[in-house]
């Protein structure tokens, strides 16, 4: 398999003793879309933040071909866009299209050319219009489609996507699976919604107290009630 990720026996430990992930291995192909499931505090959300390297870890994270390491971490992270369960941990700028051009900028894509990815994601989640808006005076929802723009800007090839439909309505949520639908970059979505997980991935991990419980086709976990029952998920 051609790999965009390799995760090989990742532990994540918190400060205050909280063993996350214990010993979690997987693979993620170039272009592939991988679902996380699993009742809270199972260790989704760690999993994402070890692959930006956010959290104390252990193990061997591999992305793009770049071992993720104090050294090399900011090379790795470039190949990465990631959205985080509260979008107001990464919406920080004065105003919308700001916080938008910012990982483009970071990435040392030129003004214009920033300004003009930043303004074509913010179409794309539609909040086109509210470019001058601080983010603290948007929605809940706006907030997280904000947050999806952000990494949509960004010349990434992995989208590390934690509880993205949370807080949508209807339409907006609708409107998120027709642009994840339609991306390119491999995916690994950490979330509850069953029906985002059918509709766009072809592969789902079950994690469990921080370890794998389950890997396979969407289908075949999805009917395998008695796994689902075991992990807290139906």
């Amino acid at each position: 398999m051609d790999s965009i990720l390799d995760v090989r026996d990742l532990h994540v430990r918190y400060h205050d003793g909280t063993k996350a992930l214990r010993g979690v291995t997987l693979a993620v192909a170039r272009g592939e879309r991988v679902a996380l499931i699993g009742p809270n505090g199972s260790g989704k959300t760690s999993l994402l933040l070890a692959i930006m390297r956010a959290v104390p870890l252990a193990g061997e994270i591999t992305v793009d071909g770049v071992e993720l390491t104090r050294a090399t971490q900011q090379q790795a992270r470039g190949r990465c866009g990631m959205t985080f369960q509260s979008p107001d941990d990464q919406l920080f700028m004065p105003t919308l299209l700001e916080d938008v051009a910012f990982g483009p900028l970071n990435q040392r894509m030129p003004a214009d050319q920033a300004a003009a990815a930043a303004t074509s994601a913010i179409v794309a989640v539609g909040l086109s219009g509210l470019e001058a808006r601080p983010a603290h005076h948007l929605s809940g929802g706006q907030k997280r489609q904000a947050a999806l723009a952000t990494i949509l800007a960004m010349n990434v090839k992995l989208l590390l996507l934690d509880e993205p439909a949370e807080s949508l309505d209807f339409r907006s949520r609708r409107r998120l699976m027709d642009i994840l639908a339609a991306r390119a970059e491999a995916m690994l979505l950490a979330t509850h919604d069953m029906d985002m997980v059918q509709r766009l991935c072809g592969r789902v991990i079950v994690l469990d107290e921080g370890l794998i419980a389950a890997d396979g086709p969407t289908a075949a976990i999805l009917a395998d009630k008695a796994l689902l029952a075991a992990h807290g998920l139906a």
